[in-house]
């Protein structure tokens, strides 16, 4: 699985949409604000915010969030370093991502040391302003487990759960929360039940949520200090 690349059409123009899941990679009506409610606002950022904060996220896809996350630190001007994880069993080519994020024009700068990386190869990124990314590839099933951190964000954002049900295992969602510090929180745009009972199973409190756009609900889950 290592070696396998995402395979894409395009919607809308530049809306790339994986062949293998059949789901498009962000929201069609507007991605940015997706993230932004969803990952970053159900994660309660940019308030939680300090030095060494760590965000991990299953499902790097264009790097949109990381990018938004990465851009809502700069603006909250949080002195010190934030450290971005995320797992990736299918990585985009580079000239697909480059289509994908210039949708969004506003994140064209924090884009370009992402965009420069991916192009050789390169999966540890400085993204400037303190941000660290590191994007891990492969089947999170396997790599997960092998990750020494522990998140105090997690943005849980693979492929709707009835297409790529692999990403929301209840056992894999185990090892989300033994990778999560006190304290830490995780979200998704799922509301489905069975993975609200899987993050519940594994240790989280869980809460639905307004979710954003034409979807009516989303999901939050807290780790217990």
């Amino acid at each position: 699985m290592q070696d396998q690349r995402a395979e894409l059409d395009w919607r809308q123009g530049d809306v790339p949409v994986s062949r293998r899941f059949d789901d498009p990679y962000f929201s069609l009506d507007d991605g940015l604000a997706e993230t932004g409610h969803v990952f970053l606002q159900g994660n309660d950022l940019p308030a939680r915010f300090c030095d060494g904060f760590t965000v991990a996220e299953l499902g790097f896809g264009t790097g949109l969030n990381m990018l938004a996350c990465a851009e809502l630190w700069a603006a909250h001007g949080a002195p010190g370093t934030l450290h971005l994880t995320s797992f990736e069993a299918y990585p985009m080519e580079a000239a697909d991502m480059t289509r994908a994020l210039a949708v969004f024009p506003q994140l064209r700068a924090r884009a370009a040391p992402l965009i420069e990386a991916w192009q050789g190869g390169r999966y540890e990124i400085d993204l400037g302003d303190g941000v660290k990314l590191t994007v891990i590839i492969g089947d999170a099933r396997e790599t997960l487990p092998r990750w020494p951190g522990r998140a105090d964000a997690w943005f849980l954002d693979g492929f709707s759960p009835a297409r790529n049900p692999e990403l929301w295992e209840p056992d894999l969602l185990k090892t989300v929360f033994a990778h999560t510090a006190p304290g830490g929180t995780a979200a998704t745009y799922s509301a489905a039940g069975h993975v609200r009972r899987a993050l519940e199973d594994a240790g989280f409190a869980v809460e639905r949520a307004p979710g954003h756009g034409r979807k009516r609900h989303m999901t939050r889950a807290r780790m217990p200090e």
